[in-house]
């Protein structure tokens, strides 16, 4: 039908641009130049959309199933198309050719620069009622990003700072409340907590070892503890897009083929330069694939192995996977429950955005 686009393909076009110059996106799939306009489209209702590169070397991801909501650009609308979503089989012989890496303590290295983390192995430092370590920060490669581990003990813990940076406070386990200047928020399992520039955060753990992540919008980042609670709280109590404290909800997953994802915190326009999310993968293999952010995942529960390019990595509750952007990856849950991740990326608004 002429009013009606075409599926060019059930995957992004990564492209790399030139500065100023002007491009054109097939909005009708059915061009012989994709993903930009040879005049196909004459006859039809349909009109390319014009892009200007703002940057030399730009990388973008144009869409290919011509559904997508922000046009020129993916959305990850592929994903929910029959078949696009695709698997690949672990027990394949390329596949199984693929050793598993060894742990160097609590670090296993990929490739590319990807790593696994398990914080229970690391050696933590402390600091009045919390022991802590860095699991992602500027020295193991990200550019974008710092995340600390931190296990709390029962009662009030030191004043928290994150410096000039925002900040997102996820519960691993145990429960408690947070103060942020003065105003109080109830912390259980799955909460996800929302902590702006210059605030001082103090968390009261009602269980020893409680666990929380805090992944801060800096890669060279760090942790300030003291005694003086000073600081602030926006009185919108909203400064994202989904709320400052979000608990996780199965009524709010979504679908990404046959996996599932909550978000929890959502880049609104001009506001946080990240985004988490909490997804369940249930037992399979994805294909590898990439994205253009880059990327935390804490595994809550389950098991499987973390692949890259030639290697892989045993994975399970308590763990921590870094993927530099671009990195080509592929998590695999093997086990015969789901498995449950946490992810937070920067910079960026939707987990739902790859390509292969």
């Amino acid at each position: 039908m002429k009013d009606q686009a075409v599926i060019a393909q059930k995957s992004p076009f990564y492209r790399e641009l030139k500065k100023g110059r002007a491009y054109f996106w097939c909005t009708c799939g059915r061009s012989q130049k994709q993903p930009f306009c040879d005049g196909s489209h004459k006859g039809t209702t349909f009109e390319p959309q014009k892009f200007v590169a703002e940057e030399d070397g730009q990388e973008v991801l144009f869409c290919g199933c011509k559904l997508t909501k922000t046009g020129p650009f993916c959305d990850g609308s592929h994903n929910n198309i029959e078949g696009a979503y695709k698997l690949d089989d672990p027990t394949s012989a390329v596949n199984q050719s693929i050793p598993v890496s060894p742990k160097q303590g609590a670090f296993t290295g990929l490739d590319g620069g990807c790593y696994v983390f398990s914080p229970d192995l690391a050696e933590l430092q402390t600091s009045g009622t919390v022991s802590f370590c860095s699991v992602i920060d500027k020295e193991l490669g990200a550019l974008y990003q710092s995340q600390f581990y931190l296990r709390l003990k029962l009662g009030l813990s030191p004043a928290m700072v994150f410096g000039a940076h925002d900040a997102v406070v996820f519960v691993a386990s145990g429960a408690g409340s947070a103060t942020i200047g003065g105003q109080i928020f109830d912390l259980t399992l799955g909460t996800s907590l929302l902590v702006l520039a210059g605030e001082t955060l103090q968390i009261d753990a009602l269980a020893d070892d409680s666990v929380v992540f805090v992944s801060i919008c800096s890669s060279s980042a760090s942790i300030t503890f003291s005694d003086d609670t000073a600081g602030h709280a926006t009185a919108s109590n909203e400064p994202s897009a989904i709320g400052r404290c979000v608990q996780v909800d199965e009524d709010l997953k979504q679908s990404m083929g046959e996996r599932y994802f909550q978000m929890l915190v959502v880049k609104p326009e001009g506001g946080v330069p990240a985004a988490q999310f909490i997804g369940e993968i249930p037992t399979s293999k994805a294909v590898p694939h990439r994205h253009l952010y880059e990327e935390a995942l804490i595994v809550l529960s389950g098991s499987g192995y973390m692949w890259t390019d030639t290697k892989k990595a045993a994975v399970s509750g308590g763990d921590v996977i870094f993927l530099p952007r671009k990195q080509i990856h592929s998590l695999e849950c093997s086990g015969p429950e789901s498995l449950y991740v946490v992810g937070v990326i920067m910079p960026g608004d939707n987990p739902t955005i790859n390509y292969y």
